[in-house]
Formats: C-alpha cells, sequence, structure tokens
C-alpha cells in the first residue's frame, strides 16, 4: 500500500516539527548552557524564578522528583522541564 501525499500537506507538519526541535534545543541550552545534565536545588529554583524554599516544598510534596548529589539535593533538567510543563497554565 502506498500513500502519496502532496508536498504542500507535508510543507506544515514539516515546519511544525523543525519548529518544535528548535525551540527544545534552545531550551536545553538555556537551562544547562554548560552541558550539565543536573543543576543543585538553588540554581534549579533561580533558574525557574522561584525561591529554593518553593522547590524544596514541592519535591517534599512529590511534585516534583531530585536526586541526592554528594549529600546535596539535586533535579536533572528534564526533570525540571517536565515540572514546568505538568504546571503549564494556558
Amino acid at each position: 500500500m502506498n500513500f502519496v501525499i502532496p508536498e504542500a500537506d507535508l510543507q506544515p507538519l514539516v515546519e511544525a516539527v523543525v519548529r518544535q526541535t528548535v525551540e527544545q534545543l534552545q531550551a536545553d541550552s538555556m537551562l544547562a548552557g554548560d552541558g550539565r545534565i543536573a543543576v543543585l536545588e538553588t540554581e534549579a529554583a533561580s533558574l525557574i524564578g522561584v525561591k529554593s524554599h518553593t522547590l524544596r516544598d514541592a519535591r517534599l510534596r512529590g511534585e516534583i522528583t531530585a536526586t541526592k548529589i554528594g549529600g546535596r539535593i539535586g533535579y536533572e533538567i528534564s526533570e525540571i522541564r517536565a515540572y514546568l510543563a505538568r504546571n503549564r497554565q494556558e
């Protein structure tokens, strides 16, 4: 079974995928431009614009997952992004 889809019909889809990919790459570089995959709690809070105790409280309520890094609390960049997405308001 072969499907033939005109180029004009595919173009909006391709543009949307490329736009989302570029936005994701830009978000990655803004959060951890130095290549780190995790940041400590104070930096994570600063990145998302809240006080560290606000982020700590969210962690204690189970709203965001953290990892213990050398005795300190850290957050994976992907978890910070997922937390923001879960709390997005339109």
